[in-house]
């Protein structure tokens, strides 16, 4: 058996510009950091027979792989050339639909583990890589490559996307006084909302590629928003982070009527009067997990939230991205 576990993302600045139909025309720019809740993805090879055996929120076995109709898994077996005698099992912290990027994640620790179980050396980027492709390229899923990225690197990654794709990847150079401060000063709620990410995304991927569309404009304020936060982080500067997620917020919106609701904005205009000085919603919006920068005291803002039924996420930030846990088979003799 091998055991994979696999971070979550949280975007910092520039969110949406990963968009093949945003990027294609300026290049794209993402600050995102990961975080320590995970995807964790076990697979092993029966010896009992050749039968391919997925299970999620759903169990599947099936004789052929066309036959599977878990999508990711199917492609990432196709492309590792697993065409039967495997069992894929997955759970994880946080559950889906929360903006939190977890079907990248799962997709991203399954192929670590099927390149485990290869024996295979494969990149970080290349991992990453090879995730966008099944998504963006095969499934024809309307999202970007952030989640891909920051669930194979983890930490803080700066992504620099040029017009032809290609991504540039580094670390923030961000310091360690500055990450205990964001772990203090930001807080994570969960709304107990789930959001349709593929409706929403397509909706702003199509008006996107649109010149001078309202969606266009707004992302490229949104990267430049994006680049202003990376540059304060990176001279160890926190002063404007809830000023400029504020601003995020009100440009965020402007992109489709999908992104909040009546509840959603009740929700940040209570938590703007309890403390926080700025907030966003996680991924495209809708619901999901809500981020707040409450530098002065976390006491009326956590009351306010839990009195509207939200919960708290405690999180500290990852630097460890995917990983094997356990490798069971390094232990038999011969090939996996």
């Amino acid at each position: 058996m091998i055991i994979t576990r696999t971070p979550f993302r949280m975007p910092v600045g520039g969110g949406g510009t990963d968009l093949p139909s945003f990027y294609k025309k300026h290049g794209g720019f993402i600050f995102s950091a990961s975080i320590n809740k995970y995807m964790y993805v076990a697979v092993n090879r029966p010896f009992v027979d050749k039968l391919i055996r997925v299970k999620y929120s759903d169990s599947e076995t099936v004789k052929e792989l066309s036959e599977l109709k878990h999508e990711l898994a199917r492609e990432a077996l196709r492309l590792k050339g697993v065409m039967d005698q495997i069992e894929i099992s997955s759970f994880a912290d946080i559950p889906a639909g929360t903006g939190m990027g977890s079907s990248s994640s799962y997709l991203i620790g399954l192929l670590k583990a099927l390149q485990e179980l290869r024996r295979e050396a494969v990149s970080m980027q290349d991992l990453a890589e090879e995730a966008c492709n099944i998504e963006l390229d095969i499934l024809k899923k309307p999202i970007g490559k952030q989640d891909q990225y920051l669930a194979a690197f983890g930490g803080f990654c700066v992504l620099e996307i040029g017009k032809d794709g290609k991504v540039e990847v580094r670390q923030a150079r961000i310091s360690a006084d500055l990450i205990e401060e964001l772990e203090y000063k930001c807080v994570l709620f969960y709304t107990h909302k789930q959001h349709d990410t593929n409706d929403i995304l397509k909706d702003q991927s199509a008006q996107a590629a649109v010149s001078k569309s309202k969606v266009e404009k707004a992302l490229l304020e949104i990267k430049d928003i994006g680049r202003e936060i990376l540059n304060d982080f990176e001279k160890g500067e926190t002063t404007n982070y809830g000023k400029l997620m504020h601003r995020h917020w009100q440009v965020k919106k402007t992109m489709s009527n999908k992104i909040s609701d009546s509840f959603l904005d009740e929700i940040y205009d209570l938590a703007l009067k309890n403390g926080a000085e700025g907030g966003k919603i996680m991924g495209s919006g809708g619901g999901g997990l809500f981020l707040f920068f409450a530098p002065h005291g976390h006491k009326e803002l956590k009351k306010a939230m839990k009195n509207k039924g939200l919960t708290q996420l405690p999180f500290n930030f990852d630097f460890e991205g995917s990983k094997v846990l356990i490798n069971l088979f390094q232990h038999v003799n011969g090939k996996a």
